[in-house]
C-alpha cells in the first residue's frame, strides 16, 4: 500500500525543500516548523514525516526539541529520521521526542549489524528503512553518498530479515515538483508486494 504522508524538512529550524538533495540548493518555505505541522492537521492528515536533515548530514541526531514541540502540540504521529546512528538516539526520539516511529537509512548500510538490532529491539512495525535512491542505487549521509548498491538487493536483504515499512525516495525527482517516480515504485511493488 503507497500512503500519502506530508513531510517537513528541517534546516536551521526552518522547513526547507532541497533541489534534488542538494544541500547548496534549498527553498526555505516556512520559519515556523510547528505552524506547518498544525497546518496539515487542520487539512485532515494524522501522520506526519519529519526529516532532521542537518542530522542527516552530521551524522547524529539534531533537531530533537523541534520534534518534541511537535509532537506535544498537536495529534499527528510522527515518523522521524535523519542521521539517527545509535540506540540512544532511538530511544530519545522515541521516549523525549513521542516519535511514532524512527526512519533510518544510513545505518543500514553502514552498519547493518546494529540496524538489524534495531529492528529486533525496538520491533519493526516502530522502524521505517530509507530506500533513498539516485539511478536505483541506495544513497546515504543525507543524500550525500552512494552506497553503491542497488535498491533492489538492499530492500530484498532487509525484507528476508523482517523490514515492513520501507520509505523510498527518488532523489533525482525530489524537489523538482516532476510528480512521483511512478516507474520505480511500481518496479519495487512488484517485486516486494
Amino acid at each position: 500500500m503507497i500512503e500519502i504522508i506530508p513531510a517537513i524538512d528541517i534546516i536551521d529550524g526552518k522547513c526547507v525543500r532541497l533541489t534534488q538533495g542538494d544541500f547548496a540548493v534549498k527553498t526555505i518555505y516556512a520559519e515556523n516548523p510547528l505552524e506547518v505541522a498544525r497546518c496539515f492537521e487542520r487539512a485532515g492528515f494524522r501522520r506526519l514525516h519529519v526529516v532532521d536533515l542537518d542530522g542527516a548530514k552530521a551524522g547524529r541526531m539534531v533537531n530533537l526539541a523541534l520534534l518534541r514541540e511537535v509532537t506535544l502540540n498537536t495529534k499527528l504521529s510522527v515518523d522521524f529520521g535523519g542521521g539517527i546512528a545509535s540506540d540512544s538516539e532511538i530511544e530519545q526520539a522515541f521516549r523525549v521526542g513521542g516519535a511514532a516511529q524512527v526512519v533510518c537509512g544510513s545505518v543500514a548500510v553502514t552498519n547493518p549489524a546494529l540496524f538489524e538490532k534495531w529492528l529486533v529491539r525496538f520491533g519493526a512495525e516502530k522502524i521505517i528503512l530509507a530506500a533513498d535512491v539516485r539511478g536505483e542505487m541506495v544513497a546515504i549521509a543525507g543524500w550525500q553518498a552512494s552506497a553503491g548498491q542497488s535498491v533492489m538487493d538492499f530492500l530484498s536483504h532487509y525484507r528476508e530479515l523482517g523490514v515492513c515499512h520501507v520509505l523510498c525516495t527518488d532523489i533525482e525527482r525530489d524537489g523538482v515538483l516532476s510528480g512521483p517516480a511512478f516507474e520505480l515504485y511500481e518496479k519495487i511493488t512488484a517485486r516486494f508486494p
